[in-house]
């Protein structure tokens, strides 16, 4: 075949690619960087693992459709917790030893991340945690954590948030209903911790477990307490069932959920008994009443772009508090490689020197003391009105 042939030819494919408005993927010809991503792909917290995971991939292909990181592209190492904090362990250390990751995204849920927190501490591997909870980066009695970041917002952040809220609105006299697990604890802590800063009293404390199926005993207690609003700590289904089982005793109180809990899933699983919530949440649940000023929007309203009308992940799993957390993670991470490169300890201390970067759940400023970054006003008081979020009254 001809020189000429040819070259009309490769002329004719770029010209079919441009009316398709198609765009030549990047070609890259260095090893690629491997960031271990493990995520509750089954089990109790899939709901939540699954589009965090599709969520990763997402962001991961824009990177790399811009070019990667200098030149090289990255790959994911996608593992399953199945919401078992042994499991996560178990990944970690594969990812660590055997795939030889630069870096490592995930897990979910606050007890997986407690269970590989001394493992990459350990070994010296950067990772940056999807977790709700604040221990993976406490340090004290929770261990150091050098190594450790995490993108969701402190549950005492969220605490603060809804606090403050409570005050504003005169209701003072609160009820505390938390899950006995890892999270729920943790929110417990802060919830008693937080309280006299806010001048609330509390008047109960009751708790259940992450699988329990019926809480009235436990609301009947509260209502005998005469709370002017109950706040809730949990993730996943069971804070539905809070929700069901206060409407079915006729309770009318105000209930108030925790940070994990905005999630269109909420509101399906509850019905017309989630009518009225509030609980704090990212600025992704209640993009639309944002000032365009908000540096935030144009960032947020990307994501909400490519999830819903490019990669349609909004079909199966609406965008809810979460979606926005691996996005996060992984480009602070991505960002400090193409400052500082791969070796553990120059990233490690990239990542910890990230100031600015406006995100889809907030704009982080990072430090040595502080590896979340996240303020009380990166988050926002939603409510379920007609069946949807809109910004708490």
């Amino acid at each position: 075949m001809s020189e000429g042939v040819l070259t009309m030819r490769m002329r004719t494919a770029i010209a079919v690619l441009l009316l398709l408005g198609c765009a030549a993927p990047a070609v890259f010809a260095a090893e690629p960087i491997k960031i271990g991503a493990f995520f509750a792909l089954s089990g109790p917290a899939a709901n939540i693992g699954t589009p965090t995971k599709l969520v990763a991939e997402m962001v991961v292909d824009k990177i790399n459709k811009a070019g990667g990181i200098n030149g090289r592209p990255l790959e994911l190492i996608i593992g399953d917790t199945e919401s078992d904090p042994a499991k996560a362990a178990v990944i970690a250390k594969k990812f660590i030893f055997s795939d030889k990751v630069a870096a490592i995204v995930g897990p979910t849920s606050t007890g997986e991340g407690m269970s590989v927190k001394k493992i990459v501490e350990e070994a010296g591997v950067p990772i940056f945690m999807t977790v709700g909870g604040d221990p993976v980066i406490m340090g004290g009695n929770f261990g150091p954590y050098t190594y450790i970041f995490k993108s969701p917002q402190r549950s005492s952040t969220a605490v603060r948030k809804l606090y403050g809220y409570l005050k504003a609105k005169g209701l003072t006299k609160v009820a505390l209903f938390t899950n006995s697990d890892s999270f729920g604890k943790d929110g417990l802590g802060w919830l008693e911790k937080l309280a006299p800063e806010f001048s609330l009293t509390l008047v109960a404390k009751e708790s259940f477990g992450p699988s329990d199926t019926d809480m009235t005993a436990q609301l009947t207690k509260i209502r005998n307490a005469a709370p002017q609003a109950i706040v809730t700590w949990t993730i996943g289904p069971v804070g539905s069932i809070v929700a069901k089982n206060k409407a079915q005793l006729g309770i009318t109180i105000p209930l108030f959920q925790c940070h994990g809990l905005p999630d269109p899933k909420y509101i399906e699983l509850a019905g017309k008994a989630s009518e009225g919530d509030r609980m704090p949440a990212t600025k992704l649940m209640a993009v639309s009443a944002l000032p365009d000023s908000d540096p935030q929007k144009k960032v947020i309203n990307e994501f909400i772009h490519l999830y819903r009308d490019v990669y349609k992940y909004d079909k199966e799993f609406p965008i809810n508090t979460h979606s926005g957390y691996a996005w996060d993670a992984i480009t602070i991470v991505a960002n400090a490689m193409k400052r500082a490169g791969t070796d553990p300890k120059a990233l490690r201390a990239a990542i910890e020197q990230t100031k600015g970067y406006v995100g889809v759940s907030g704009i982080y400023n990072l430090s040595a003391e502080d590896h979340n970054g996240l303020d009380v006003d990166s988050m926002v008081m939603v409510q379920v009105k007609d069946g949807k979020f809109v910004p708490a009254e």
